[in-house]
């Protein structure tokens, strides 16, 4: 069993940076990929960034690339989602998860991934 837990979120204006953190108290998390998704107001679950159980490879959503940046510390047990430039358009509730197998042709899929975190909110203000 893989216990996850968001925290990092909060309100910002555009422009400004935040960094989520993905923490787990299970020794099994570091085997894991793990993946960040979002879902805003009246949307849809939506992936963001994903990572390896190693760091890499490592995949982002068309929307976040080049601003947001997806790490891991095996020995904390812990996978970052650095969020920079952020837009009013990333306002969401970010969701960590974790997988056994990083799927290279799913990794996207919200399907794709066991364990899920409560979330943690983002707000940005134009």
């Amino acid at each position: 069993q893989v216990q996850l837990v968001e925290s990092g979120g909060g309100s910002v204006q555009a422009g400004d940076s935040l960094r989520l953190s993905c923490a787990s108290s299970g020794s099994a998390f570091s085997q894991y990929a793990v993946a960040w998704f979002r879902q805003g107001p009246g949307k849809e679950r939506s992936f963001v960034a994903v990572a390896s159980w190693t760091g890499h490879p490592r995949y982002y959503g068309d929307s976040v690339e080049g601003r947001f940046f997806i790490s891991r510390d095996n020995t904390k047990n812990t996978v970052y989602l650095q969020m920079n430039g952020l837009k009013f358009e990333d306002t969401a509730v970010y969701y960590c998860a974790a997988s056994p197998v990083l799927s290279l042709a799913n990794y996207f899929r919200t399907g794709e991934y066991t364990f899920w975190g409560q979330g943690t909110q983002v707000t940005v203000s134009s």
